[in-house]
């Protein structure tokens, strides 16, 4: 071309973009003679897409100048990250230099609270959604189900459900999900059928939630009915989180012999989440010959993974085994298995919400948090009552 103005530029870094060819996009975007703010967008949301999110953000921070866009693509690139603390820091340092969020930028936000477990936050951000006159669209009201279901609020969460004029498929998918990890099976399975009458059709996502409320629930039989519907009703080929969800249900069933029947019958390589779930199972129930089996499978494919030799050497201690317990940890020894990594959990006080990693001393009330455990700790021996503090 004899000329090149800013917008064709900027088309080809968009291009590369969505080629995922990053390497290229950024060279020809250091060549610009001249970039305006949706070059900067545009290679910003590329990095985002494959998960470079120093880079998103390094390029953010240099931005001469910035728009809702690349305010809103910031925070999806941290909510989609799981970086779900910093996504919330950009939305308030974004309302604080003035900008206005639209209806994708508060459904992101709401979703990354819902993530965090952040109730207070996520009450004052549906507030902030009333008071400057959103719709309650589809998108803002199946990331509010969302958050206050997994915030431990279903009753909020059925209100808003109820309340929505337009209802699509996300909608029935988060109300549904929320019901099954509540405990409420029956009212899950109800609703699916609710959604059914209504000519919503259904896809994988609605199916892991309903087969995750017959396991909540114990439903085997209804599992196995709604396991076949997917294929013969829907045309949905089962995923590897579908034969999961029933062989994590069979498992706990004690019906373990079937979940390895499905296991062995499945079209796709059963994974190490599928073979951890007949684990777990063989762990409830005491039985040693398929944990054998699964662990073999599992030494396979995660031959660092501590949890799975635990799991077994529990299975066979229970059993007195002692000599099988010696062997596995033997082996662990020889093929230098590493302890997992520590947990870490979130918890929301005054509007803010702090995280704690087990065995960490970096959180600045460290020796308080310690001194008030060990006052709880004694109190709790005096009423001969002996805790586990991991």
């Amino acid at each position: 071309m004899p000329e090149r103005d800013v917008f064709v530029w900027t088309t080809m870094v968009s291009v590369y973009v969505r080629n995922g060819d990053l390497m290229s996009a950024r060279k020809l975007f250091d060549e610009m003679p001249e970039r305006n703010i949706a070059s900067w967008n545009t290679l910003m949301s590329g990095y985002a897409k494959l998960g470079k999110v120093e880079s998103a953000a390094k390029l953010f921070d240099q931005m001469p100048t910035r728009d809702l866009i690349s305010w809103t693509t910031m925070i999806s690139c941290y909510s989609q990250n799981k970086q779900f603390r910093e996504a919330i820091e950009v939305f308030e340092e974004m309302k604080n230099e003035g900008f206005s969020p639209d209806e994708v930028t508060m459904a992101t936000v709401i979703s990354a609270c819902a993530h965090m477990g952040a109730l207070e936050l996520g009450r004052e951000i549906h507030l902030y959604v009333m008071r400057n006159g959103f719709n309650l669209d589809v998108y803002i009201g199946s990331a509010l189900i969302d958050m206050y279901s997994k915030c431990g609020n279903l009753e909020r969460s059925l209100v808003i459900f109820f309340k929505l004029q337009e209802k699509n498929l996300f909608c029935w998918n988060s109300i549904i999900e929320g019901l099954a990890v509540h405990g409420y099976g029956e009212a899950a399975l109800e609703m699916f059928r609710r959604m059914e009458s209504e000519k919503i059709k259904p896809n994988g996502v609605t199916f892991i939630s309903v087969l995750s409320a017959c396991t909540h629930s114990g439903l085997i039989e209804e599992a196995r009915k709604i396991f076949l519907s997917m294929t013969r009703d829907y045309s949905i080929s089962p995923g590897i989180e579908h034969y999961g969800c029933m062989v994590d249900l069979l498992g706990k069933a004690g019906l373990l012999e079937d979940a390895l029947e499905l296991v062995r019958s499945m079209k796709i390589e059963p994974n190490s989440v599928i073979w951890g779930a007949i684990l777990g199972g063989c762990k409830l129930r005491g039985n040693i010959e398929i944990a054998r089996v699964a662990v073999e499978k599992l030494m396979i494919l995660e031959p660092d993974n501590s949890g799975y030799y635990a799991l077994l050497i529990n299975i066979y201690a229970e059993e007195n085994q002692w000599s099988q317990v010696a062997k596995i940890r033997a082996m662990m020894k020889e093929r230098r298995v590493q302890k997992k990594c520590p947990g870490s959990s979130w918890i929301e006080m005054d509007g803010k919400v702090e995280e704690f990693v087990a065995s960490d001393k970096s959180h600045p009330l460290s020796s308080e948090i310690c001194e008030v455990l060990a006052e709880l700790d004694g109190q709790l021996r005096l009423a001969n009552f002996v805790p586990e503090f991991g």
